[in-house]
C-alpha cells in the first residue's frame, strides 16, 4: 500500500483515534502501525473479526485489565539478572490475564469462530502462575511465607525485634532514666533500634550514637545493653533478605524457561485488542461493515466523513466504477469537492484496515490495491518548487506506479498554471487513467472537463450543491450534473 497518501488524507488521526480504543500496550502499539492491506481475502477477514467483536461487546467485553507489556522484563529474564518484585507482580499479574481472556473464550457462548480460535492457543503455565501466588500476596507484597525457610527466619526476626522493642521500652520507662530522654519512643536509624537523647545528657547515658536531629538538639543512640540483640536482628534480617533473593532468583528462571510462550501469549492478547479496538471504534463511529467487491465498484451512501462532527456532517452519496471509472467533481469553492474526495479516501483507507464505515449498511467498496492521492499545497520552498511544479511532480510519481485496481484521488488537477495549458493538461492526465482503466475521482473548475465527461464514455460529471439564494453551499454531492464555480455570485456577496 501506498504511503504518500496516508498524510492528506489525515489516515494517521484515524489511527490516534483507534489507539484510544485499545487496553493494552501491545494493543495500542498495533493500532500505531496498522497499514491497510490490498489483500482482498485479508479484508474479508479483518472484517469478520471486528464484526464478531462488535457481538461480543454487545454482551460483555473481554476481560483486557491486568496486562502489561514484558517484553523488557522477559528479556531481562533471559540474560540472567534477577527480577524484582515489581516486575515479578506484572508477570503475574498479565499471566492472570491470559488465563482469564483464555477461559473467556472458551466458555463464550456466542458465535465467534475466530475470535476462539486466537484466544485458544494462548497456553495457561499454572504452575508458574501458582509459585507466583505462593511468593505474592493479594496487595502485591512478599509473602512472609514464600518458602519454609523463609517463614523460619521471619518468625524469628519477628521474636528477635520484640525481644530489642520490649528492652528499650523497659529503659525508657525507667524513672531514673526519664529526664535522659526527649520522647519516649523507639524508632530505626541504620537499621537499628535506637531511643532519642537529649544532646546534654551524651555522656550521662552509654551507647552507640547512630544519627542526630536537624537542630542538633537530639541524639539517637543504641544503648549497650541492647547492642547484642540489634545485632541478632540485623543478621537475621540479612538472612532472610538473602532467602528472598533465592526465590526471585527461582522465579526469574521459570519465567525465563517460559519467556517463549509467555511472548507468543502477549502477542495472542494485542491481536484481541486490536480487534476489539477496532469493534470500539465502530460503536463510536455509529459505523457498519461495507459490502467487499472486487469489481471496483463504489456505492457509497449517506456516508460522513469520520473526522467531521456527527451532528454536523452532511452525508454524501458517491458512486463510482460501475457504468464509469473516472468522476470528476465541480462546484464553488469552499462548497465541499475536496472533503467528498477525502470521504472515499479516507473510507476506503478504514475498510482496507478492517475498520467499519460512517455510511448507510448498504453501501459498498471495493478493496484497492493502491490509493493515490495528490491534494493540497505541497509547495516546497526548501526544494524550490511552486505549487504547479510540486503537484506535477507528485502526479508524475503516480502515473508511474498506478496500475488497475488503484484509487487515484486529484484535487483541483492541472491548477496553478495558465489555465488553458492547465486544462488540456488536466485532461491528458484523466485520459490516460481512463485508457489504462484506472478509477479516478477528481476536483476542477475546468469547464472543458465538464464537457470531456459528457463526451467519454466512462467519464461522469458530479458536483456539489450551492444555493443561489442564500449563496451557500449545501455540501451535498450531486451525481451526473456538472457544478459552476458561481465566483461572481461569490465575490459580489
Amino acid at each position: 500500500m501506498d504511503t504518500e497518501s496516508f498524510k492528506v488524507l489525515e489516515y494517521e488521526k484515524i489511527k490516534n483515534w483507534l489507539t484510544t480504543y485499545a487496553s493494552s500496550a501491545g494493543g495500542k502499539e498495533l493500532c500505531r502501525n496498522i497499514v491497510p492491506s490490498g489483500d482482498y481475502d485479508a479484508v474479508i477477514r479483518l472484517h469478520q473479526e471486528t464484526a464478531e467483536a462488535v457481538q461480543v461487546q454487545q454482551i460483555q467485553p473481554p476481560p483486557f485489565g491486568g496486562i502489561y507489556d514484558l517484553r523488557a522484563i522477559l528479556k531481562k529474564a533471559l540474560m540472567g539478572s534477577v527480577l524484582e518484585l515489581d516486575e515479578l507482580r506484572s508477570v503475574m499479574s498479565t499471566m492472570g490475564s491470559m488465563r482469564n481472556m483464555k477461559y473467556f473464550f472458551r466458555d463464550l457462548m456466542k458465535d465467534v469462530p475466530l475470535l476462539k480460535s486466537m484466544a485458544r492457543p494462548i497456553e495457561v503455565l499454572g504452575i508458574v502462575e501458582r509459585h507466583l501466588k505462593d511468593t505474592i500476596d493479594e496487595h502485591g507484597n512478599f509473602r512472609d511465607d514464600a518458602s519454609p525457610e523463609l517463614r523460619r527466619i521471619t518468625r524469628e526476626l519477628q521474636t528477635a525485634q520484640t525481644h530489642v522493642k520490649d528492652r528499650l521500652s523497659a529503659i525508657l520507662h525507667d524513672a531514673v532514666n526519664q529526664k535522659y530522654f526527649q520522647e519516649a519512643i523507639v524508632t530505626v536509624r541504620d537499621e537499628r533500634y535506637v531511643i532519642p537523647v537529649k544532646q546534654e545528657y551524651r555522656n550521662y547515658f552509654p551507647g552507640v550514637i547512630h544519627d542526630q536531629s536537624a537542630s542538633g538538639a537530639t541524639l539517637f543512640v543504641e544503648p549497650l545493653a541492647t547492642v547484642e540483640l540489634n545485632n541478632m536482628v540485623r543478621q537475621l534480617g540479612i538472612t532472610r533478605e538473602q532467602e528472598i533473593q533465592r526465590i526471585l532468583q527461582k522465579l526469574t528462571a521459570e519465567i525465563a524457561k517460559n519467556a517463549d510462550i509467555l511472548a507468543d501469549n502477549c502477542k495472542i492478547l494485542a491481536e484481541i485488542d486490536f480487534v476489539f479496538a477496532r469493534g470500539g471504534l465502530a460503536r463510536e463511529m455509529e459505523a457498519y461493515p461495507p459490502i467487499l467487491n472486487r469489481d471496483g465498484v463504489v456505492r457509497l451512501k449517506r456516508a460522513r466523513h469520520p473526522l467531521l462532527q456527527k451532528d454536523k456532517v452532511v452525508p454524501i452519496d458517491i458512486e463510482l466504477g460501475s457504468a464509469f471509472s473516472i468522476l470528476l467533481i465541480t462546484g464553488p469553492n469552499t462548497g465541499g469537492k475536496t472533503v467528498s474526495m477525502k470521504t472515499l479516501g479516507l473510507l476506503a483507507l478504514l475498510a482496507q484496515s478492517g475498520c467499519f464505515l460512517p455510511a448507510a449498511p448498504d453501501s459498498t467498496l471495493p478493496v484497492y490495491r493502491n490509493i493515490y492521492a495528490d491534494i493540497g499545497d505541497e509547495q516546497s520552498i526548501e526544494q524550490s518548487l511552486s505549487t504547479f511544479s510540486a503537484h506535477t511532480r507528485n502526479i508524475v510519481r503516480i502515473i508511474e506506479k498506478a496500475e488497475p485496481g488503484d484509487l487515484i484521488l486529484l484535487d483541483e488537477v492541472g491548477a496553478g498554471t495558465d489555465p488553458d495549458e492547465g486544462a488540456a493538461l488536466a485532461r491528458s492526465i484523466i485520459e490516460h487513467f481512463r485508457t489504462c482503466h484506472i478509477s479516478v475521482l477528481a476536483t476542477t473548475h475546468y469547464a472543458v472537463l465538464k464537457t470531456y465527461a459528457y463526451t467519454q464514455p466512462g467519464v461522469q460529471n458530479a458536483s456539489v450543491e450551492f444555493d443561489l439564494n442564500t449563496l451557500r453551499p449545501t455540501y451535498r454531492l450531486l451525481m451526473g450534473i456538472p457544478g459552476a464555480s458561481n465566483a461572481f455570485s461569490i465575490s459580489r456577496q
